[in-house]
């Protein structure tokens, strides 16, 4: 029973990832700083030892086996995903893969001395390193999955996606965010003008700001008896579905970033928790890459947390762990004038939600540009600096470690991963539509603290779907269409206009 023996092998690999997973939050969250050298061996002898099943050379021979035998619909789609997940697991050497982490490694490292030295000279040179193993390996994974070498890659972080279909969508969301934008800000200006924005501040304990994350979390939907809220140096979702770990920092000066950031993070654990249970150890059974992850994030925080619907609701949970004293003349308006304000900046992380894609889009641009050989790595900060310039009226040119030093997804040799930010926003725009057309009643419901017809709507049409289908696949069977940039645009004409 080749099947069975696989199903065995998932079994294993998935309790391995659900140890690998959990150790590494305690990492982040718990472990005193001594624990460091000896978490450090932990993980990676678990990680060697769950390379060494997952990629077994005996496997293909039984894949190909199982394909012969009587099996269902669901166990045919969980083998075709794990034959896809096994293929980009072992067409990469393990000479290269070890050349890869070595290198990637010192120029993270190096990165983090260099960039706050603005030292974008020597930084190349560190660079160009990766970028020659990103070619390589493009190259690899082109040979073995019969993509395009840039496909190859972004087919890691986002299975199905192609250039030559997210570049026309980026090209027009580009068209459309150039002219926008100056007419965003003419608009904000005016209502500014009218009502100045009002800071929010405090001090706000951190301990009431926890306080008032874990009563709103429930409501929204996240399931505390599989899952909890901690702190850490940054905002993040990991472990398992069972057991979702979920992290927040705080400052005490203002409490809407830390609410915000908990709000994003509870959409990826929604969909961690809303993940099949069946079959959970196979692949098929999982999230579909980055770029669905990152859309049930933003329908949280982008589609949800910043409407007027949302306030209305939260503001009384918001006064009750907050404290009326400290907001007794904010308004709904003060708070959405704060968390939708837009203003153009170099730093990608900072953006909102107007600037945030036309950061991404020029990343795109340059890395597939690399990839493709069509640049090369000293032709970035003037290519860089001359998109800023037409995006968003600003300059890097003399301030690269504010320009294409700022980011550790280069260094770290990640190529094709920035598409998944914006194609997460466009999608979860393109499911909010599609799901208040089939619930015209949503915003009514939000108003109320009701989230229970949403989510049924994300749980049935994109979380129990898994990996069962592909990016464009699941979207096309959730939306009616596949990704299309105009539901996002209506979305940013509605709200900023």
């Amino acid at each position: 029973m080749s099947f069975q023996d696989l199903d065995d092998l998932n079994q294993t690999v998935h309790a391995l990832d659900h140890a690998l997973s959990v150790l590494s939050v305690d990492e982040a969250v718990n472990m005193p700083t001594g624990g460091g050298e000896a978490r450090a061996e932990a993980l990676a002898t678990l990680a060697g030892i769950r390379h060494e099943h997952a990629s077994d050379p005996k496997i293909r021979d039984l894949i190909e086996a199982a394909r012969k035998e009587d099996l269902t619909e669901d166990q045919r789609t969980a083998l075709e995903e794990f034959d896809r997940v096994y293929t980009n697991l072992v067409c990469l050497p393990v000479e290269f893969v070890r050349r890869k982490t070595e290198t990637t490694t010192r120029t993270e490292q190096a990165w983090r001395a260099m960039r706050p030295a603005n030292d974008w000279k020597d930084f190349e040179k560190e660079l160009k390193k990766v970028v020659d193993l990103a070619r390589e390996e493009s190259q690899l994974r082109a040979a073995a999955t019969g993509l395009s070498p840039y496909d190859a890659l972004m087919d890691q972080f986002d299975p199905g996606n192609r250039a030559e279909n997210v570049t026309p969508v980026f090209t027009h969301l580009k068209s459309f965010l150039k002219q926008f934008l100056p007419e965003a800000l003419a608009a904000q200006a005016e209502r500014l003008a009218k009502r100045p924005l009002r800071p929010v501040m405090g001090p706000f304990p951190k301990a009431s700001q926890k306080a008032l994350a874990e009563a709103v979390m429930p409501v929204v939907g996240f399931d505390f008896t599989h899952g909890r809220l901690d702190e850490s140096h940054h905002p993040f979702c990991g472990g398992v579905p069972t057991d979702v770990r979920m992290t927040t920092r705080y400052t005490e000066t203002e409490f809407l970033t830390s609410l915000l950031a908990v709000l994003h993070e509870t959409g990826h654990a929604l969909y961690e928790q809303g993940l099949e249970r069946i079959s959970a150890h196979w692949p098929h059974t999982q999230a579909r890459g980055m770029g669905m992850h990152e859309s049930q994030s933003l329908f949280v925080e982008m589609q949800i947390a910043r409407s007027r619907e949302f306030w209305e609701w939260a503001r009384v949970y918001v006064d009750e762990h907050i404290g009326t004293h400290a907001l007794e003349d904010l308004e709904v308006d003060d708070i959405m004038a704060i968390v939708n304000h837009i203003e153009p900046g170099y730093i990608r992380v900072d953006a909102d939600e107007v600037t945030y894609p036309l950061h991404v889009i020029l990343r795109y641009e340059l890395e597939s540009g690399l990839i493709g050989g069509n640049m090369q790595v000293s032709d970035i900060p003037e290519l860089w600096d001359a998109k800023m310039k037409e995006y968003l009226g600003i300059s890097t040119i003399d301030n690269p470690k504010d320009g294409p030093m700022q980011d550790v997804h280069w260094p770290a040799g990640l190529f094709g991963y920035f598409p998944s930010y914006t194609l997460g926003a466009m999608m979860a725009a393109q499911q909010w539509a599609a799901m208040e057309k089939a619930n015209p009643g949503a915003r009514q419901q939000i108003a109320k603290g009701d989230f229970s017809k949403i989510n049924d709507w994300r749980r049935d049409n994109i979380w129990r779907q898994g990996s069962r289908f592909s990016t464009p696949e699941i979207m096309r069977r959730a939306t009616g269409e596949e990704l299309n940039a105009d539901f996002f645009i209506n979305h940013l004409k509605k709200r900023y206009l």
